[in-house]
């Protein structure tokens, strides 16, 4: 862990989509790295908000956008945004990947699904 408490720089992203919805065949509409290890969650508009369960599961309170263009961070915990260092590598989902996504599993209505 470096100098920022609560964020390992050297951690990478557990992969390119949420984690839980991955697994179960969610969707998501945005996505969240957690800082301290990589967990990567879908954002509190998505059906399943899994980011924010992560940061109240283990006490991982911070978190990094994981969408292209977006060097921002967040603790849950003060519920306010924050400075932070450059994170390992990648630093966004891949841009193909669309958003809301993955698109395979996205439902047409998809707006009346978000928080």
């Amino acid at each position: 862990m470096d100098h920022f408490t609560g964020i390992d720089a050297a951690v990478p992203p557990t992969g390119t989509g949420c984690v839980e919805c991955e697994s179960a065949g969610g969707w998501w509409v945005h996505l969240r790295r957690c800082a301290q290890c990589g967990h990567i969650g879908c954002c509190d508009s998505s059906p399943a908000q899994n980011a924010s369960a992560h940061a109240a599961a283990t006490g991982h309170s911070i978190v990094r956008s994981f969408e292209p263009g977006e060097d921002w961070f967040w603790d849950y915990r003060t519920k306010s945004y924050l400075n932070g260092p450059q994170l390992a590598p990648p630093s966004h989902r891949p841009v193909d990947q669309g958003s809301p996504g993955p698109s395979t599993r996205v439902p047409a209505d998809w707006q009346n699904h978000v928080h």
